[in-house]
């Protein structure tokens, strides 16, 4: 969705080997994205970041991120670059704040995944330009997008060098290898998360967000209280069960 990437082929023509003989900045360069298209957009971006650093919370060898510019080519430096993907993870990396995913600061590495989130003004662009970028250039072996308007969603592993497209399973679920994870659009009635993209286990449970662990604890507190004057009401200790 967001992130403006320059209309010109020479994105295709230079790979990040071009940065050799150049005298390439040695700070962290600050991620200059654009913001989102709408609240639904942001939305989808933070449920997808949030639930899977909760459910990686122990890991130290990944880094994700969304609307986060990725500078990979030397010769477009000082805002001249291609632009942040909404979401993406980067596997064996370490797992700390960055104010930009510079790949020769990060020994050359590139996202292992990447998810766009469609809308209108850059829908040609993250389905065109981009996807042959992500495919040549980055080489990103999972490539995804998803339109929270329509949705549209679709899936692409790089094979022999090339995208092809994922196959759904009988849920409209596409399976990543990479994050051994289900990626699919949630129809369930969760408030805001209702018809939006979600990460969920091979066993079929979603990857929960914070405000929904908080809503489980609550209910299971709610639970046990009412458990526990049922109890007295018998005449039981709920402290001796």
């Amino acid at each position: 969705m967001s992130g403006s990437l320059m209309a010109s082929s020479s994105f295709m023509e230079n790979d990040v080997d071009d940065t050799a003989n150049l005298d390439l900045p040695k700070e962290e360069l600050w991620s200059e994205a654009l913001g989102f298209e709408s609240s639904i957009h942001a939305a989808q971006l933070f449920l997808l970041l949030e639930s899977i650093e909760i459910h990686w919370k122990d890991r130290t060898d990944f880094f994700a991120a969304g609307n986060l510019v990725i500078e990979f080519n030397a010769k477009h430096l000082a805002g001249e670059t291609f632009g942040a993907p909404d979401f993406f993870v980067v596997l064996g990396a370490e797992r700390k704040p960055r104010r930009s995913w510079t790949v020769w600061h990060e020994g050359g590495m590139y996202p292992n995944v990447i998810v766009e989130i469609l809308a209108p003004s850059t829908k040609q662009l993250d389905q065109g330009l981009k996807k042959q970028v992500y495919q040549d250039v980055f080489r990103t072996p999972e490539y995804f997008w998803f339109d929270p308007e329509t949705k549209e969603f679709s899936g692409f592993e790089l094979i022999k060098g090339q995208y092809t497209p994922l196959m759904p399973d009988a849920s409209g679920r596409l399976w990543s290898r990479e994050l051994g994870l289900f990626l699919g659009v949630h129809e369930g009635m969760i408030g805001i998360h209702e018809g939006m993209l979600r990460f969920s286990t091979k066993e079929g449970a979603l990857l929960p967000t914070g405000r929904e662990l908080a809503e489980r604890a609550e209910a299971e507190h709610a639970r046990a209280d009412r458990l526990a004057e049922k109890l007295r009401a018998l005449g039981v200790d709920p402290d001796s069960v």
